[in-house]
């Protein structure tokens, strides 16, 4: 039964509502020991216990939340693609079953290079003079890192390529789209920032869910354009074989004709 009107428009919210919520609750189930370590950290009253969950959670991370958002984007590809009434657990777990090993491995990958940039962050960071500059280089990569993550998951979702082509891609189209790279990263961070100091309950139901269809979204536009500027340059070098083909016909044409005379 189809509603219509202002009851329509209900139900297509609740709908929605239900369906964030959904995947949102299953993407934290299937990360249950990283979200742990998480209220460890918000727990942390030092430093060094601040490092240690840190630490425990750059561990942990690629066997939890890393195939747990894979699972998570699977879903949202699915919906942001035209196919919105996919089936929900479904396909969460087979996006999570077929992305376990990649989003693993980049997990790994994503997380020692963190480790290396937070290492090298802390040493700049007491320095002065030309290392001042080192570390403000070391917070520009840090950035660009973050944000190419979300890359990631969406390149991982939604093409087939090995892992290292799926990590130098997001690299890449994070650094040739700032613009819209910017735009997913802020707002990302107001969706995170609105979730831990305002409204709590959003983390176990929308957070994930949230981000995910922002960075997908963000993904997609510039995967479309990209997309298009391969269709005119293939159209482009199409006009060019035929218009070479063309040229020794018309020579031909004109030494017949030569000939003839």
């Amino acid at each position: 039964m189809e509603f219509r009107g202002i009851m329509g428009g209900f139900y297509r919210i609740s709908e929605w509502i239900m369906r964030l919520s959904v995947i949102n609750v299953l993407w934290v189930i299937c990360a249950i020991p990283f979200f742990l370590f998480g209220l460890m950290l918000l727990q942390s009253q030092t430093s060094d216990q601040l490092v240690q969950t840190l630490f425990l959670m750059a561990l942990v991370s690629p066997f939890t939340i890393f195939p747990s958002t894979a699972a998570m984007f699977t879903v949202t590809r699915k919906w942001l693609t035209g196919d919105e009434d996919a089936p929900l657990f479904k396909t969460f777990f087979r996006g999570y079953k077929e992305n376990f090993l990649q989003s693993m491995l980049g997990g790994f990958i994503y997380m020692l290079i963190g480790v290396i940039l937070y290492t090298n962050f802390r040493f700049y960071g007491n320095q002065t003079g030309i290392f001042g500059v080192l570390r403000f280089l070391v917070l520009s990569l840090t950035v660009i890192l973050s944000i190419s993550m979300f890359h990631f998951f969406s390149i991982l979702t939604h093409l087939h390529m090995k892992l290292l082509q799926i990590v130098k891609n997001s690299l890449l189209i994070t650094i040739g789209n700032p613009v819209r790279s910017l735009s997913m990263i802020v707002l990302n961070t107001v969706i995170m920032y609105v979730s831990f100091t305002m409204f709590t309950f959003l983390i176990p139901f929308f957070m994930g869910s949230l981000i995910a269809i922002v960075s997908f979204w963000h993904f997609n536009l510039i995967f479309g354009k990209l997309q298009e500027k391969q269709q005119e340059l293939a159209a482009n070098e199409t006009e060019k074989a035929e218009s070479l083909q063309q040229d020794p016909e018309e020579k031909q044409d004109g030494q017949g004709e030569e000939s003839k005379r």
